[in-house]
């Protein structure tokens, strides 16, 4: 199972300032703070791109009830005709504003804004576009989206994009643009990452219309674009944007740039993700000389971090622990023994020590950094606990303690909920805790595990990734040991279908699913699709995996029991049903006490 997917905070109140539709300059809606985070992030621990709500990049603060000047209460005074004033709209959006930037908080705000947006909309000439509506409009979405309430946001920002007309110049053309990218933002807050690409690959168009395909501003754009793809497991779509990214900065940054140093990390992070080890490598290289050369030290840390997690999957040890040591020298001596990322580091070397069979080391560096999480820091993040966390309780699960692991993703899902934009994050942890219940035979635990996760990933766009097609399978054992093998059977074919165009038919996860499907549908009596099933297994191996694998032969000799069975009547409950239930299951322990295991079974 994939560990954490690191999520976005909520968006901050961003208002757009009052010039903003007369700027001819077409950029990114966005900042890079909340970006993927290539620093030390696996591809399953990737973070999403920030939302903030408007091109323009005031920050004022969240909603406070003391210590701060009140603004006056004039929107009690204005009544419905009033509305018709054209000078009323900037003067209720500047309150508003005033508002925000005085800490009497959004509620009032989002009054004031609405009013102005009514107020745009009245005073509007038929026919023409209101640029004042559009950005008036963005700032209720702003608003909305710092109170938490991310749906109504959504057809506000919808209502936003059709306002301005594209083909009337650079205005309406940045209108769009910020439009779409705010939209995008938001429904990435609401896990709908499908929805949330869609809105940014609009929004590349339109700037790529106005500014053409090479313009500095296109390649921030796409490098955005491409971590919402990483996001969502799309690394080929990630691939080909940040590739372009690359190229536009080799055209208009100086050489070993911290444009370009972003750039490889992003790209390392995605060749990591598709098993290009030895490329991600060779990004991470270029990058960590382009920050030593501008005297990033903090950065240098964290690449090398990034560098030692490739040495490990290359399972060049001795290289991995050199990197991981140099990285945990510097963070120590620049942001202290108790900093999540000295944490972050004894993750990493625990996991290294554990491959290499020193349990002794790779459990003492668990608890140090279980240690540090316990009483982080001011400033950590909850995300950044729930990540280690979660790193950390795979770790456990590799000891043989599923109660420790179990226990420890319990609390990064505590430390995540009722938090926006973390579905994709809490899918994650609970796959894992439905492993984890599985293996402690809490088989209806973890069927409930399972179907809150592949409902969220669903709701996030997910539902064609190959993570995706792993839960569907898990999940569907789950129902096997419940007994609810029509239900099993559905799941199957659905991971099948996922797995065969994402992975392809040879790879292992996919010949795992043939397997569990032949097995249910022999199971249901379902004899000639279960043979079909095998005969294209077997046909597989011997073309194009060969027939030295030890399932080979358990698969032939399942074919070969099938075959004769299948011209004659079969019992009402299959034989191969047998191995599919736990035997320890209370209600399989009557039932199989006195009978002989068939030669079919599950695969996870």
């Amino acid at each position: 199972m994939p560990g954490l997917v690191s999520v976005k905070t909520p968006p901050r109140i961003t208002i757009p300032d009052e010039n903003n539709t007369q700027n001819n300059q077409i950029r990114p809606n966005h900042e890079r703070s909340d970006s993927v985070n290539t620093k030390t992030a696996s591809p399953a621990q990737r973070r999403p791109p920030s939302p903030s709500p408007s091109s323009s990049r005031a920050k004022p603060s969240p909603d406070r009830s003391s210590g701060k000047k009140k603004s006056p209460e004039k929107h009690s005074l204005l009544d419905e005709s009033s509305l018709d004033n054209p000078d009323l709209g900037p003067f209720l959006l500047k309150l508003a504003r005033d508002t925000i930037a005085s800490g009497d908080g959004p509620s009032k705000a989002l009054d004031y804004a609405l009013r102005a947006s009514k107020s745009f909309e009245r005073c509007a000439v038929e026919g023409e576009p209101s640029l004042d509506l559009a950005m008036c409009l963005h700032v209720v979405a702003a608003i909305y989206c710092s109170l938490g309430r991310f749906e109504e946001a959504i057809p506000v920002l919808d209502r936003a994009i059709k306002v301005p007309d594209v083909s009337r110049g650079a205005d309406h053309a940045l209108a769009a643009f910020s439009g779409y990218m705010q939209l995008g933002d938001t429904h990435s807050m609401l896990g709908q990452l499908d929805r949330s690409i869609e809105c940014y690959k609009e929004g590349l168009k339109i700037q790529m219309e106005a500014l053409g395909d090479t313009d500095p501003r296109v390649a921030e754009t796409c490098r955005y674009l491409a971590e919402a793809h990483v996001q969502a497991m799309q690394f080929d779509e990630a691939d080909t944007l940040c590739k372009r990214t690359l190229e536009i900065h080799r055209v208009h940054s100086e050489p070993a740039s911290l444009e370009e140093a972003a750039d490889r990390r992003l790209m390392a992070l995605i060749c990591e993700a598709k098993g290009d080890y030895e490329s991600a490598l060779e990004h991470l290289v270029l990058a960590s000389m382009a920050m030593i050369a501008n005297g990033q030290d903090n950065e240098v840390a964290a690449i090398d971090l990034s560098i030692g997690n490739i040495y490990l999957s290359l399972s060049r040890f001795d290289e991995a622990v050199f990197s991981y040591q140099k990285a945990l020298t510097v963070f120590k001596a620049s942001k202290g023994d108790n900093h999540p990322s000295v944490a972050s580091v004894f993750v990493r070397l625990a996991d290294l020590y554990y491959k290499t069979g020193k349990l002794r080391e790779s459990r003492s560096y668990c608890e140090n950094a279980l240690r540090i999480y316990a009483k982080p820091v001011p400033g950590t993040t909850p995300e950044d606990i729930a990540s280690g966390m979660t790193e950390i309780s795979a770790i456990y699960e590799s000891f043989n303690e599923p109660e420790e692991a179990l226990r420890l993703l319990q609390k990064s899902m505590k430390l995540l909920e009722d938090k926006p934009g973390q579905q994709s994050t809490i899918a994650g942890v609970e796959a894992r805790m439905g492993v984890m219940f599985y293996m402690l035979g809490r088989y209806e635990d973890a069927k409930g595990a399972f179907e809150s996760a592949v409902a969220k990933l669903r709701a996030s766009g997910e539902r064609k990734s190959a993570f995706f097609g792993v839960v569907l399978n898990q999940m569907g054992l789950a129902c096997v040991q419940l007994f609810k093998i029509d239900e099993a059977a559905e799941l199957f074919e659905e991971a099948r279908e996922i797995l065969e165009q994402e992975c392809g038919p040879c790879h292992q996860d996919t010949l795992g699913v043939y397997s569990n499907l032949a097995a249910t549908y022999d199971a249901l009596g379902r004899v000639e699709d279960a043979i079909e099933i095998l005969e294209y297994v077997l046909k597989l191996r011997e073309e194009k995996l060969g027939t030295a694998n030890p399932d080979f032969d358990d698969e032939k000799k399942r074919l070969a029991a099938l075959l004769k069975e299948a011209g004659r009547s079969r019992n009402k409950k299959a034989k191969s049903l047998e191995n599919l239930i736990d035997p320890n299951s209370k209600k399989t322990k009557k039932e199989t006490s006195s009978k002989k295991w068939s030669a079919f079974g599950f695969r996870s």
